[in-house]
């Protein structure tokens, strides 16, 4: 099937855009702000329907509250709203957009609290959506990653949400501790060659991977070293920012950790670093191009106390060999005086030929190459602080 066109939906501080252009990537449109003065952590698409659109809008007043699109983002509605439910037999009015946490999982233990290195107890609480991902087959199933750490399901296109609790009642549930912010499931990877597998990433506690449909988890963080945990090897409590994976190899995992670029080559169960000649080894987005499966991009910030590039210098890193060796893509970013950051989720690829590369900046800025990465163009500037970046290429 021809592709015609390039749709990129950022999630902002302040409400969620919609870029579009042409398969030549040069000239961009831009539609937004909707939900204008919201925090929309996430925005993502469906693989099989082009026009279904999930959002995840979040505000200290009202809430979390799941916004769906059946038409590519000109109008959305809170899914199971009333006038829908009218129409397709949905939940009743105040029925939809609740997630509800299993105080119990298969094991029976109660799922209520949990422990921080310092002894103290602290409830599981439901603080936002921070990810949300689309199945790869069915446009009405989708995945929640949330805060605190759980991991939901809805199978009727987001009305309802059903908690994965095998998850969560892992036998090192009790002990996830919070990174910097907050206890979060940010990263949902799903297996295009195996419905029953998945992987999720925790910041703090690790990868875990399921290999049953989340029946069970297991930790998938053999390798990982962090020295800021009571046990730099332990086998959860490690802080990874991204993972990511090629769909022609779903067995090679990429990861952006909390310092260190890791990879593995079987399904998670071990990884190596492979950080290489980065300038800094510490960021937050990871990506893999869409059309070969060993070349990756990352964007490396100064440390974990320096969220802005090294020198103040905007540089993507590639590596076409799977990491180790990494080259500096600059042309059209700033090389000076640049202090922005960039989100874990702020970093996506089209699969144009050349590969297209997305990332947003805490600045506002969306940047766009349409060569691989060798050449930038900000698309859109001054938005407000980028949360997320993903694409869809449009028959």
């Amino acid at each position: 099937m021809a592709m015609t066109a390039v749709r990129v939906l950022v999630g902002t501080r302040k409400g969620a855009f919609i870029l579009t252009s042409d398969v030549q990537r040069k000239d961009w449109t831009i539609d937004g702000p909707h939900f204008a003065g919201w925090e929309i952590y996430h925005v993502k698409g469906s693989p099989v329907d082009p026009d279904r659109l999930y959002a995840s809008q979040t505000s200290s007043w009202f809430g979390q509250i799941i916004q769906r699109s059946d038409d590519g983002g000109k109008t959305w509605a809170q899914p199971g709203e009333p006038e829908q439910a009218a129409e397709t037999g949905a939940m009743p009015q105040g029925q939809s957009n609740k997630f509800v946490y299993d105080t119990s999982a298969a094991t029976g233990r109660p799922l209520t609290t949990h422990q921080w290195y310092d002894g103290t107890q602290h409830p599981w609480e439901f603080a936002r959506v921070w990810h949300l991902e689309p199945s790869l087959t069915d446009p009405d199933t989708v995945y929640a990653g949330v805060e605190d750490a759980a991991l939901f399901r809805s199978q009727d296109a987001g009305v309802t949400w059903q908690e994965m609790a095998a998850l969560r009642g892992h036998s090192s549930g009790p002990n996830w501790q919070p990174g910097a912010g907050g206890m979060c499931l940010h990263t949902i990877v799903l297996d295009p060659n195996n419905e029953q597998r998945m992987f999720v990433a925790i910041s703090a506690a690790g990868a875990f991977r399921t290999d049953d449909g989340g029946q069970s988890w297991k930790p998938i963080n053999k390798g990982l070293v962090s020295d800021y945990i009571p046990d730099p090897h332990a086998d959860v409590g490690h802080c990874v920012h991204r993972i990511i994976s090629h769909p022609t190899q779903p067995d090679v995992l990429f990861m952006q950790k909390h310092w260190d670029v890791m990879r593995s080559d079987d399904g998670g169960d071990s990884w190596r670093e492979v950080s290489g000649n980065l300038p800094s080894d510490f960021g937050f987005p990871i990506a893999v191009h869409a059309h070969e499966p060993e070349t990756i991009y990352v964007v490396p910030i100064t440390s974990d106390s320096l969220h802005y590039p090294p020198e103040g210098k905007l540089r993507v890193y590639r590596s076409r060999g799977g990491g180790e060796q990494w080259e500096a893509l600059t042309e059209g970013l700033p090389q000076e005086h640049c202090y922005v950051n960039v989100l874990r989720d702020a970093m996506a690829v089209d699969t144009v030929q050349p590969c297209g590369i997305y990332f947003g900046t805490t600045g506002g800025q969306v940047y766009a190459s349409a060569d691989d990465g060798d050449s930038w163009q900000a698309i859109v500037r001054d938005l407000p602080a980028v949360l997320s970046v993903e694409v869809q290429t449009l028959p």
